[in-house]
């Protein structure tokens, strides 16, 4: 049989073999896994369907594949423990124009944005890869010369700014300067001079994805911030009292899962804050798929819980728990990187008073979590009066799209969400 390449998630239409985890004459047993592939969504391991013998490698390490061609050819009638037979010699390719070097789904789409031909880009990449910054070199040393540009005139006095105006120009008073549509042309990085001790780190696959994915979504969508404050003496004693029976279940009961519980609530009663931003219109999304940023290893995740609003709180803690487990794992598939409608980032427990964090595309809106910290608050007591207490406090910072998303929406959800927590009304 042949094992192809498989559909390895919504939109995912072709896969990079990273490594062969088997060798031809190699016995594979069913679900053993045989090849890692990656894809602008993930890492995956592709397992075998079936057991049986490793006939013929067919796909070489980085070499980009379509989903349905064949990475392997596996013997489903061999034995374990029998000799493997000699592999036939694969028929001579034909004679053929120079293919492309090998490259990323990222690096062929800023390829095509960028009009530039792969098989003309010399690659700077490990073994010859061509990477984003090689096309777009080569975008820029194919561009037409300019003219020589005329005298300068006498310098004028620093125009004055006035609003953008609708066209897409920035205007200034006795003139207009075009704002690029693309890159920072405008302005060059000094070039890097290696000094003794500095030491130069490669990007990782998933820090350029990352990379990439955080500038976009800055120049895209429009960012707004607001900051709540979070008294979480009732939640702090909910957990308190469940949290050990919780553990004996195997499920750990953590201030986020009552986050995510509070977060869930809010998007429904407020939908518009579980959309996404098209060319010239907005959806509502149906489902909350609540996205929970996990630090794994190879860098941050954000996968997604399905339908999160339907899960009880035992339920949300439960998945949290196994996302979070199979990120630092590295077993999470691009399934569970898509379709993600909302996000909650926990930064961690030191150093983090409230911090603004950047919108997954293509939502509207994340929620970021900020230290837990013993304050002094003022609250009603028995009789009415004002009196001063000790309790657990937490700032939370709503970033959201600015595009669809006004102020009022915002802080609207922002309250509910603070209210939910506050009282902790949940069912444990």
């Amino acid at each position: 049989m042949n094992l192809t390449m498989p559909s390895l998630g919504e939109s995912v239409l072709e896969g990079t073999i990273t490594k062969w985890l088997v060798r031809e004459g190699d016995f594979v047993t069913r679900g053993q896994a045989v090849v890692s592939v990656a894809t602008d969504k993930a890492d995956t391991e592709v397992p075998s369907p079936e057991a049986g013998r490793i006939v013929r490698i067919l796909a070489k390490e980085d070499a980009t594949l379509k989903v349905g061609e064949i990475l392997c050819e596996i013997d489903t009638n061999a034995t374990e423990g029998a000799p493997a037979p000699k592999a036939e010699a694969a028929p001579a390719p034909k004679a053929e124009a120079a293919a492309p070097p090998p490259a990323s789904p990222a690096v062929r789409k800023a390829a095509l944005e960028q009009g530039v031909d792969l098989a003309t880009v010399e690659g700077s990449g490990e073994r010859g890869r061509v990477t984003k910054e090689d096309v777009l070199r080569a975008a820029q040393g194919s561009a037409a010369p300019q003219a020589a540009p005329a005298p300068a005139a006498a310098p004028a006095p620093a125009p004055a700014y006035v609003p953008a105006a609708p066209s897409g120009t920035t205007l200034f008073q006795g003139g207009e300067l075009p704002v690029p549509n693309v890159g920072f042309r405008a302005y060059k990085v000094p070039p890097y001079r290696p000094q003794p001790g500095d030491k130069v780190v490669p990007f990782t696959r998933r820090r350029r994805l990352t990379a990439d994915h955080m500038v976009y979504s800055k120049l895209t969508a429009p960012h707004v911030m607001t900051v709540a404050e979070v008294d979480l003496h009732r939640v702090t004693k909910l957990r308190e009292a469940n949290k050990d029976r919780y553990r004996k279940e195997g499920v750990p009961l953590t201030v986020l899962s009552f986050v995510c519980a509070a977060a869930v609530r809010a998007l429904r009663e407020y939908p518009t804050m579980n959309a996404r931003v098209l060319e010239d219109s907005y959806v509502v999304l149906k489902d909350i798929n609540l996205g929970v940023a996990v630090d794994a290893p190879e860098g941050l995740v954000v996968p997604n819980i399905k339908r999160a609003d339907l899960l009880s709180l035992r339920g949300l803690a439960k998945a949290i728990d196994e996302v979070a487990r199979r990120a630092r794992d590295g077993k999470i598939t691009a399934d569970d990187l898509a379709n993600g409608s909302f996000s909650v980032s926990n930064p961690g427990l030191k150093g983090n008073l409230f911090g603004g964090a950047i919108i997954a595309q293509p939502n509207v809106g994340i929620l970021r979590m900020g230290e837990i910290q013993k304050r002094v608050v003022v609250v009603e007591g028995p009789d009415g009066d004002d009196q001063m207490v000790i309790r657990p406090v937490m700032y939370v910072a709503l970033s959201y799209d600015h595009r669809i998303i006004d102020g009022v929406l915002a802080n609207s959800f922002l309250w509910r969400f603070v209210e939910i927590l506050e009282k902790a009304e949940f069912e444990v």
